[in-house]
């Protein structure tokens, strides 16, 4: 794949009319957090029909696991609609990357995690109104000590107490967990034992919100994608039945979740570099723009050499991370997965290309750059946010050579 087809671009220009419509006009009201992502995402479903195809597909899903009895879905990107997916997720990112987590959270990692673990009851259960964003997802698992160290310095724990489980414990920097109706959370199983902390097992369970012993703490202030609720979660005694452990299980293939989990690391950072795509081409917009418009000594400033450099950089990124997306695509098409090491590689990447992109972005406007009426101070505070977001960029590294040597 070396450029979108005549399709792919239409998909692309009807998703830019809604965003110029719908979104741009509240980028303020989204900032400031006094307008939530939620609504605006529905919208979104319903004038594409994403809700009615989520709908359809679900139900087609379910019925036809009921009636071979199989579990284990396969996914919830409705076949062959990779293009498009990155497409939507590419285009918003460039506006409000906020948007993009708060939906590919609640759609891509707590409702897959539900279809991919989950038994055929708690499919019924949850999936139907994750999938069509009447209900939005949280996933659990980052604590305040341990971030890159997701399992090692997990302290969230259960423990058996007769046919339920007693959760006990705290999540952070959880992405819609402010507001999630559905929450995933990820514990360690508490056997009562000498076993250390780093080896036990852990295991997956799905909370509503409501429970007694749940407290949604209030969305934290941040520098970037601030249009996306980002909070705590704290679970004191919260008693769940066997039903809400995902799968049913605590061994074999529904038992622990660690792999699991790293594969939900795979595709959250592969979707990243769809991500740095949305803001390196909206900067590379802006600035050519801008470069255009905008006059010193007499004369357009893209008419000086620096600034060229500039723009040629921006390009160059552009190509590299669009290439990375088209290379991604094309992977999915013939049913295949990037490694984790592939997919840590294309987030390191992609990340960084598109930090610099808007950091340059800035200093090309001068004083303009700086100031929230021109955007691209946004995007920098957005772009800056990959770096970190799924896994920082130190622990990518680590995952890369990894894959290299073998380990």
């Amino acid at each position: 794949m070396i450029e979108w087809s005549e399709t792919e671009l239409l998909i692309r220009d009807a998703i830019r009319e809604f965003v110029d419509k719908e979104i741009r006009p509240q980028l303020d009201a989204l900032e400031s957090g006094t307008l939530s992502p939620y609504d605006l995402i529905r919208k979104m479903f319903a004038s594409f029909g994403i809700d009615a195809l989520a709908r359809e597909s679900v139900t087609k899903l379910l019925a036809k696991e009921r009636g071979s009895g199989s579990g284990g879905g396969g996914g919830l990107a409705f076949g062959g609609q990779e293009a498009m997916a990155l497409i939507a997720v590419s285009e918003l990112a460039g506006v409000s990357l906020g948007i993009v987590a708060s939906l590919g959270v609640s759609i891509g990692l707590t409702a897959q995690t539900i279809l991919t673990k989950g038994t055929q009851a708690q499919k019924e259960r949850w999936l139907p109104e994750l999938a069509t964003f009447e209900k939005v997802g949280a996933w659990a698992i980052t604590e305040p000590d341990s971030g890159s160290d997701a399992f090692g310095g997990m302290k969230t724990s259960v423990r058996r107490d007769g046919d339920e489980y007693v959760l006990n414990g705290q999540k952070t920097f959880i992405t819609n967990g402010p507001y999630a109706d559905t929450i995933i959370v990820y514990a360690k199983l508490d056997e009562g034992d000498d076993a250390a902390i780093r080896d036990r097992k852990v295991l997956t369970f799905v909370l509503d919100k409501g429970m007694p012993g749940l407290t949604q703490g209030k969305p934290f202030k941040k520098m970037g994608m601030m249009s996306s609720p980002t909070g705590e979660l704290f679970f004191s005694d919260v008693r769940l039945g066997r039903d809400r452990l995902l799968g049913e299980s605590e061994t074999g293939r529904d038992g622990d979740s660690k792999a699991e989990v790293k594969s939900g690391f795979a595709v959250e950072r592969v979707g990243v570099a769809a991500l740095a795509l949305g803001i390196i081409e909206e900067c590379h917009r802006l600035c050519v723009d801008y470069a255009k418009n905008r006059k010193l000594w007499g004369q357009e400033i893209g008419r000086f050499q620096l600034i060229q450099l500039k723009l040629a950089k921006m390009e160059v990124a552009r190509i590299n991370v669009r290439n990375m997306v088209f290379q991604l695509i094309e992977t999915l098409r013939a049913g295949k997965m990037p490694t984790l090491a592939e997919a840590s590689a294309m987030k390191l990447y992609s990340s960084e290309a598109a930090t610099e992109v808007a950091m340059e972005a800035v200093q090309l406007f001068g004083g303009n750059g700086y100031m929230a009426e021109y955007r691209v101070e946004q995007l920098a505070r957005d772009a800056k946010s990959l770096m970190i977001y799924a896994g920082s960029n130190e622990i990518q590294v680590t995952h890369i050579a990894k894959g290299l040597l073998g380990r």
